[in-house]
């Protein structure tokens, strides 16, 4: 079992860059693939991006390819998301969750990190 625990969101421009974090507390993280959801105000969760338990073949949102990598240090139990070239769009409450693929199912998720984008 992990916890996810989110960190690194807040105000930035359009254009501009943020780094989420996501520390995972329990010895098993690396067992987890992780992934990065979003959720605006009256839409849905949406999944951002996702990878596996060995940091290879992310999977990326059509909406954040090129823009967003994500990645992860196992022997910190972290896993990261930078974000550039933000968009007023991508303005949303980031989570972070622990899966067993890069493409789901998510089993356990954070309380989320809020990412805004002002224009």
């Amino acid at each position: 079992q992990v916890q996810p625990v989110e960190s690194g969101g807040g105000l930035v421009q359009a254009g501009g860059s943020l780094r989420l974090s996501c520390a995972a507390s329990g010895r098993t993280f690396s067992r987890y693939a992780m992934g990065w959801f979003r959720q605006a105000p009256g839409k849905e969760r949406e999944f951002v991006a996702g990878i596996n338990w060995s940091g290879g073949n992310p999977y990326y949102a059509d909406s954040v390819k090129g823009r967003f990598t994500i990645s992860r240090d196992n022997a910190k139990n972290t896993v990261y998301l930078q974000m550039t070239s933000l968009k007023p769009e991508d303005t949303a409450v980031y989570y972070c969750a622990a899966g067993i693929a890069a493409l789901g199912p998510y089993i356990y998720w954070g309380q989320g990190t809020q990412v805004t984008v002002s224009s």
